[in-house]
């Protein structure tokens, strides 16, 4: 299966036929060097990485159609980037709904809003900062259902002799030994085994190999349940995050209303821990739900289908570690967050992101099992930042106390007119990436720099001219480790050292954003890892200097 007119694919119904491999028969369990568990966004995004990179990929999935319902649906800008390099991103953009504004309501009346592009300044109003030029390739956020992003990821994957995907194989145990990991998988025709050199469990919230390991996620469950519904309609509105604290049409409670493709738009409507889930799930309690919305917004003759809908509960808690020897957890079956700030799915592909150029190094032998533990140490550090976010996000929207929710009330009167009291106002604090303070990859500055690149931060985009034509700086790096050089030239050294070169000037930053946002001297340069964090900057950079940053990052 190829690339596709999604116009004429029903993403929903697709399934993918269960075949027999070679290894069922084989005499000894076949040797794989990276076994994948879960073929959702996270673990196709791995697989495509690391097949992108020369690594032979088995991904293995205990079903044989993609995710029912729109479940996640917010993808960060990082996340587009991310999926850009892998190849779909383009198509996920025109599909999807793209948004850089979102507004705050406190019961009938609007708030505040806010722009999420980093370049929006607190003076522009957010209509003024997205009618401006763009100045990074992809927009804030784009909303997207689930089903789509699995189904661009998969003819992705589908394109690349070195992934095999595996429908309907079910792992059922696992034994870690001195150098692989023995999987014992079941199928329609019966079960075999496979040995795997390295193990990436992206099996989910409830990770069947987690449970099969004895490991468990420690954290906080709150005590609140929502409805979230698909519902298709033909609502002009803007396209724009809306997030309403105790409104009229559902009193006391919060409510938030996303459009997705297709014209399905997502809604949120917090119910309380009594609620009943299979009750709240009928469409006669759903529907006057919509209604009373659609009434508040002056769309009171809009008509409405109901597509899917789930009501669920959440928890904000992690593993205690992400590598365990041979076998690695990422996405949900590592951690878990609330789904207010659309940190969930960001924060699994991130992973994906993270983990795909360290497991190639070692298992192409260019490095060390130990830089492994950097992609635990480093996506923990990331989750833990989730987590917080989160947990304080949850804590504001739904107050456990008359006391807090007094708090909350006042903050959010006074955040009409008080820009002071916008800050505290919590709907949700959207996703951006971790910067990776504390990592043993990164070189500290010997130099003075300002502004937000510190090693460890993820690369900002900006606009170039290439050759004479439009680019941006993101596109241009290489998939391996690469220098950017700002107001220089390219040293002669770098092919020695297997570098993409990038040499910013004037002609081809002529918009000046990649100059401002990387702290511009002549001379300068950033050295950049293949997940386009930030590695160590210098302001005349040596060959040594440049070698021992390469080393510390590629030999932790």
């Amino acid at each position: 299966m190829g690339s596709r007119d999604e116009s004429t694919v029903n993403y929903q119904a697709l399934e993918f036929a269960y075949q027999a491999s070679p290894d069922q028969s084989a005499a000894t369990p076949a040797h794989h060097p990276v076994v994948i568990v879960g073929a959702g966004p996270v673990g196709l995004s791995l697989a495509i990485d690391m097949a992108q990179r020369g690594v032979k990929v088995l991904l293995l999935d205990n079903d044989h159609k993609l995710s029912s319902g729109s479940r996640a649906i917010c993808f960060a800008k990082r996340t587009l980037e991310i999926f850009d390099r892998l190849g779909p991103g383009e198509r996920m953009v025109r599909k999807g709904v793209s948004w850089n504004v979102g507004r705050v309501y406190f019961k009938d009346e609007p708030v505040y809003s806010f722009n999420l592009l980093p370049e929006a300044t607190p003076e522009a109003t957010p209509e003024a900062a997205t009618q401006s030029e763009p100045t990074q390739a992809r927009p804030a956020f784009i909303n997207l259902q689930q089903y789509y992003v699995e189904g661009y990821l998969i003819e992705r994957a589908l394109e690349l002799p070195l992934i095999d995907i595996r429908w309907c194989n079910t792992v059922t145990g696992l034994v870690q030994q001195a150098d692989h990991t023995e999987l014992s998988i079941s199928t329609p025709d019966g079960a075999y085994q496979v040995h795997a050199a390295y193990m990436v469990a992206c099996d989910g919230s409830r990770s069947p190999l987690r449970a099969m390991m004895g490991l468990e996620t420690e954290g906080r469950v709150f005590r609140d349940r929502f409805l979230i519904a698909d519902v298709r309609m033909d609502v002009a509105l803007r396209d724009e995050r809306r997030f309403w604290f105790d409104p009229p049409f559902h009193p006391k409670q919060s409510v938030l209303l996303h459009k997705q493709a297709d014209s399905m738009w997502r809604i949120d409507f917090q119910l309380g821990w009594d609620a009943d889930p299979e009750a709240e799930k009928q469409p006669e309690r759903i529907a006057p739900r919509v209604r009373a919305l659609l009434d508040s917004i002056g769309a009171a003759d809009m008509g409405f289908t109901i597509g899917w809908a789930s009501v669920y509960t959440f928890a904000c808690q992690r593993m205690q570690s992400f590598r365990h020897d041979r076998v690695l957890f990422a996405g949900d079956a590592a951690h878990g967050v609330s789904p207010f700030g659309a940190r969930g799915a960001n924060s699994g592909v991130q992973d994906a992101d993270n983990l795909g150029w360290k497991l190639a190094r070692v298992v192409q032998g260019e490095s060390p099992e130990a830089l492994l533990d950097s992609y635990a140490f480093e996506r923990e550090y990331a989750a833990d930042e989730n987590i917080l976010n989160s947990t304080r996000a949850t804590d504001f929207i739904t107050p456990k106390s008359e006391v807090s929710a007094l708090f909350r009330d006042a903050v959010l009167a006074l955040s009409r007119k008080h820009p002071f009291a916008r800050c505290v106002v919590n709907s949700g604090r959207l996703s951006v990436p971790s910067t990776l303070h504390g990592s043993a990859l990164n070189t500290a500055d010997v130099d003075e720099f300002s502004g937000l690149m510190v090693p460890g931060a993820p690369a900002l985009d900006a606009p170039l001219v290439c050759d004479g034509c439009n680019t941006w700086l993101l596109r241009e790096l290489g998939a391996d480790f690469s220098l950017l050089v700002v107001f220089g030239s390219a040293p002669s050294w770098a092919a020695e050292l297997k570098l993409k070169v990038l040499v910013l000037d004037a002609g081809i930053d002529t918009s000046g954003h990649a100059a401002q946002r990387y702290d511009a001297r002549p001379g300068t340069a950033y050295l950049l890892r293949p997940d386009q964090h930030v590695c160590a900057r210098w302001r005349a950079p040596s060959q040594a200097a440049v070698k021992a940053a390469i080393a510390k990052a590629t030999s932790c």
